[in-house]
């Protein structure tokens, strides 16, 4: 029988999280994270980590399970993803990925290229050049190096933008072509489907969910992992802004007005990434019974085949 994997995209804050639950229950699937920074321990609230009710009703995996000093890439997703669904489809039929990281994404449903390896003396001097000039003018150098990565990467994690670089110099190829040379043949199908929102409501919802992640206890949080600061797992939104309140740089109502706007930022990366692919299928997230129609349409398509 054809084993299935259900993949659930969409931007931040649109509600991925309850309907993957009911997609899960339905079909008798394990989920899957495909969050890059759900995958560490410690932060659950400014990654809006399943929570341990959510866990009870149905298993999750990828989340809370590597230290904030361990290196993890797209790369190593993919290699530990298929292995587990390698040993996870001998019992089951369905399993459900879910999360808003693209490249994690991708990696699982079309492949990736592990990285070449960056020329030592390219490193030192993209460094120099960023202490230098900033981030500002490193980022205008990746716009000419590679225009298409340059739309997609978090302009603020100049630990992001300078790996783009050093990539683009020590090879002579863009960034972007090791994401996307060659999609390699996964043994089992899949299924993609995304959720979309107006604009309007998409942020209204952001903003609520900030806001919410406050009162859950974000800045204790931030507080209790302060000492790893410096670690790429905290440069990420929610995490830099609480650090510049906390640093006494922001009042913390203007902290959290920068959560929502970079949050709202991000969720249009996301769209913009995930758009190029023709393969999703989009639904408003409130059409629980025509997404659940069209999975099990897609599952008796595949059987007649």
């Amino acid at each position: 029988m054809t084993k299935n994997l259900i993949v659930l995209i969409g931007p931040t804050g649109v509600g991925k999280t309850e309907l993957s639950l009911k997609i899960a229950e339905r079909y008798g699937a394990d989920i899957i994270s495909s969050d890059s920074r759900q995958i560490y321990k410690n932060i659950p609230i400014g990654t809006a980590a399943a929570t341990e009710e959510q866990k009870q009703r149905v298993p999750h995996h990828f989340v809370g399970f590597l230290e904030l000093s361990e290196y993890f890439s797209a790369y190593r997703f993919e290699e530990e993803v298929m292995l587990f669904l390698e040993s996870y489809f001998k019992t089951h039929d369905t399993a459900l990925m879910t999360g808003g990281s693209m490249m994690y994404i991708d990696a699982v449903c079309k492949g990736i290229d592990e990285m070449p390896s960056v020329d030592p003396a390219i490193r030192d001097a993209v460094i120099a050049e960023y202490e230098e000039k900033g981030l500002e003018y490193m980022l205008a150098k990746l716009r000419d190096l590679d225009p298409e990565y340059y739309e997609i990467v978090d302009r603020n994690n100049h630990k992001r933008v300078i790996h783009g670089i050093e990539i683009c110099l020590t090879t002579g190829n863009t960034f972007t072509s090791y994401r996307s040379n060659t999609i390699k043949e996964r043994p089992f199908n899949i299924i993609k489907i995304g959720l979309i929102r107006e604009r309007e409501e998409l942020y209204d919802r952001i903003n609520r969910r900030v806001d919410q992640m406050i009162s859950d206890g974000l800045i204790d949080e931030v507080k209790s992992v302060i000492a790893h600061r410096e670690l790429n797992a905290l440069n990420t939104v929610g995490y830099k802004e609480i650090l510049k309140y906390l640093d006494g740089e922001w009042t913390l109502d203007f902290a959290i007005e920068k959560i929502k706007q970079n949050s709202r930022i991000y969720s249009r990366k996301q769209m913009t990434w995930f758009k190029r692919d023709e393969n999703i299928k989009w639904f408003n997230p409130e059409n629980e019974e025509e997404v659940l129609s069209y999975i099990d349409q897609c599952f008796h398509n595949d059987e007649k085949v």
